[in-house]
């Protein structure tokens, strides 16, 4: 299987309500000339309401357009925009340590909540709850030391 890079994402902040997604890359070009020089597209994937009642959209372009945008001050409407490199990590739902998926996991079954090595539905009701992360980071420490 061969992989395909994917291309950056960027966040910005604070959007105007009255632009939608489909007319956003109209908007971004005829406003801020600077980045049309790039021949490279953009494409804006969705946005999203913040709980302070702002929106934020997300949008996929090249990796230089990139370089550009977040050098330059991105005007919207009557709006000087936040931009910031989107980055979400990858979080495996089998042994709960990040940066891998599931179907790549070579780890143990962990429940998240107690770092115990059992399913879900073997779970048992606990009050302490123990971060995964912190228990394989001690575990590896532990193997160094000896």
């Amino acid at each position: 299987m061969e992989h395909i890079l994917r291309k950056p994402r960027l966040i910005i902040y604070n959007f105007p309500e009255e632009i939608t997604i489909q007319n956003v890359t109209n908007v971004i070009k005829v406003q801020n000339l600077e980045i049309v020089m790039n021949g490279e597209e953009f494409a804006a994937n969705f946005s999203y309401k913040t709980r302070k009642v702002t929106y934020n959209i997300l949008i996929d372009v090249g990796p230089h357009k990139r370089i550009l945008i977040l050098h330059t001050k991105l005007i919207i409407g009557w709006e000087i925009c936040k931009v910031e490199v989107y980055l979400l990590p990858t979080w495996c739902f089998r042994c709960s340590l990040f940066n891998h998926k599931h179907s790549e996991c070579k780890g143990e079954e962990i429940y998240p909540h107690c770092a115990g090595k059992h399913k879900l539905k073997n779970a048992q009701p606990r009050q302490v709850k123990i971060c995964v992360s912190f228990v394989s980071l001690t575990i590896d420490i532990t193997r160094m030391i000896r």
